[in-house]
């Protein structure tokens, strides 16, 4: 458990990509099988383990620490994993005659500790949770308060761990990437592979195969020879794997969790044999709705009869991977869509339709195209190399996204909130407004949340002035003085009834600090409102 708490503590202060790599391939490279694995789970897809929330976890807290102490130190550090590991009491040793003290003093092995959370129920989780940091420093109290949570936050995602799997290894990321998913935790069989044994005899048909995304084309879009591109729509909704082999049916969201129970009518009607790729959205008498229709559904272990009615899922297709006879991937794309075209044409998929190819012959030509996006409901542009094999990850150059311009509106600060891991000591979390009521009565309303978008400075200078100018505290958030304006950039404003604003924004994000308008300048409620009226299928 010692060396695995280390590795999170280097991890969540390693700001670089290849440093954290680099921390990963040491760590697969020492570690023993199976804290390894649990490891890698831990870091790439969690480990299921008993519900124990921050709720039940503060309780176990204050049977031991002043509840009001307890509230202070969380109010002050502002993360609920680091204040529990910094101020959990620490039990005088009791040393059995047959131990020496160094032998007591040995944390349990993180395989030890994920093997006891494992088999332990529902009732009996606290008591072995609060052993377990009974026994530990307060670096491992924080990484076993991470893996019971599920929240690692060290700034590793699933595909990074297993970037660092193949750099270690020397095996191929995309080979690591497709036999994934058909190994369970801790991947004893993945390692001994890894480490030059035997590939694990798995069948693949079914196997998540890694997507290929896009690069943002920004202003270099000039520089390309559009007679190599292709271009198609961007939708605003899902990127989805669908595959079905043999009556075996799978969807697989983009970084491979299989999202199958959110949309049974999709599995349902996946009555063809093959893999393809594309993007699920939500469409009604063939008018594509709102990103919020399809929210609705996203994480559902269930869906009701009235949902599926209502918000009616349906594929819209890019890319073929598999016709049912052969892999297509290394096709060039012009040959995979005639062949995802002639497997249309066979297959007739129900809740499927095929993504349109625009016709263009210069820039200026799709610049206008793109500029209509919004009213149309599009995202912008995907421009696609026609001689590009279909290849996981990220690649520079085959694939360019040309989203269109963000909508903007200036908001006021209203709430701030601290954020976590590297974050936690400063107010990063932040809610804004927009005015509402009579012109002489106005109103402050909450319209979103945003914690990205600013630069290290400031966010030390934004940290300051929320500390200077707080109004009251609610625990981790503060309510301040409302006269600060944040321009906010968002990529689309839908109709909501989950918000008291009743509007909802997509992707929000601090474009700048507004520190030279007044608060009474900034944008209206009614505002936002009408960029929907504006955009009514964005």
């Amino acid at each position: 458990m010692r060396r695995f708490a280390r590795l999170l503590e280097r991890l969540l202060f390693t700001p670089s990509r290849n440093a954290k790599l680099r921390l990963m391939e040491a760590y697969f490279a020492e570690a023993p099988d199976p804290d390894r694995g649990w490891a890698l789970a831990a870091l790439a897809d969690g480990i299921d383990l008993p519900a124990l929330g921050g709720a039940r976890i503060r309780g176990l807290v204050e049977e031991r620490v002043d509840p009001v102490l307890f509230a202070l130190s969380y109010d002050y550090v502002g993360d609920l994993a680091e204040t529990v590991a910094l101020i959990w009491p620490q039990p005088a040793p009791v040393l059995e005659p047959a131990l020496s003290p160094s032998a007591a003093a040995e944390a349990p092995r993180l395989s030890a500790v994920v093997d006891r959370l494992r088999h332990a129920s529902r009732t009996e989780v606290g008591r072995v949770f609060a052993e377990l940091l009974d026994s530990m420093d307060a670096s491992e109290r924080h990484a076993l308060i991470k893996l019971v949570t599920g929240g690692m936050r060290v700034g590793v995602s699933a595909r990074l761990a297993r970037t660092a799997l193949a750099g270690w290894s020397g095996r191929p990321l995309e080979r690591i990437e497709e036999l994934w998913f058909g190994i369970d935790p801790p991947y004893t069989a993945l390692f001994a592979w890894l480490e030059g044994g035997a590939e694990p005899d798995i069948d693949l048909s079914l196997a998540f195969r890694p997507m290929m995304l896009a690069n943002p084309v920004e202003d270099r879009w000039a520089e390309l020879d559009p007679a190599a591109y292709r271009a198609e729509w961007k939708w605003d909704g899902i990127r989805v794997q669908a595959s079905s082999f043999g009556n075996r049916r799978a969807l697989y969201s983009r970084t491979g969790e299989d999202i199958a129970a959110a949309f049974p009518d999709v599995v349902a009607s996946m009555t063809w044999e093959g893999s393809v790729d594309g993007e699920l959205l939500v469409v009604r008498d063939g008018t594509v709705a709102p990103f919020a229709d399809l929210q609705r559904r996203l994480g559902r272990k269930q869906v009701g009869a009235r949902l599926l009615t209502d918000a009616p899922a349906h594929l819209r297709l890019y890319d073929i991977l598999h016709d049912g006879a052969r892999d297509t991937r290394a096709l060039p794309l012009d040959q995979r869509r005639a062949a995802l075209e002639a497997w249309y044409a066979a297959a007739r998929p129900d809740r499927t339709d095929l993504s349109e190819q625009i016709a263009f012959d210069d820039w200026p030509t799709l610049e206008r195209l793109r500029e209509g996006a919004r009213a149309e409901g599009q995202e912008g542009l995907m421009l696609k190399r026609g001689d590009s094999a279909y290849a996981g990850g990220r690649p520079m150059g085959p694939w360019f996204k040309w989203k269109r311009d963000p909508l903007t509106a200036d908001c006021v600060l209203i709430y701030a909130q601290r954020g976590h891991g590297k974050r936690s000591s400063f107010y990063s979390d932040y809610t804004f407004a927009a005015w509402t009521g009579e012109p002489g009565a106005p109103a402050l309303i909450p319209v979103g949340k945003a914690y990205s978008g600013y630069t290290d400075e400031e966010l030390k200078k934004l940290d300051r002035w929320i500390r200077n100018n707080t109004t009251e505290r609610y625990g981790p958030v503060r309510a301040v003085e409302p006269k600060l304006v944040l321009e906010i950039a968002f990529d689309a404003v839908q109709r909501s009834t989950r918000h008291k604003s009743g509007i909802a924004m997509r992707f929000p994000r601090i474009k700048r600090i507004r520190w030279d308008k007044p608060a009474d300048e900034a944008d209206r409620l009614t505002t936002l409102e009408a960029l929907i009226a504006a955009s009514p299928a964005a």
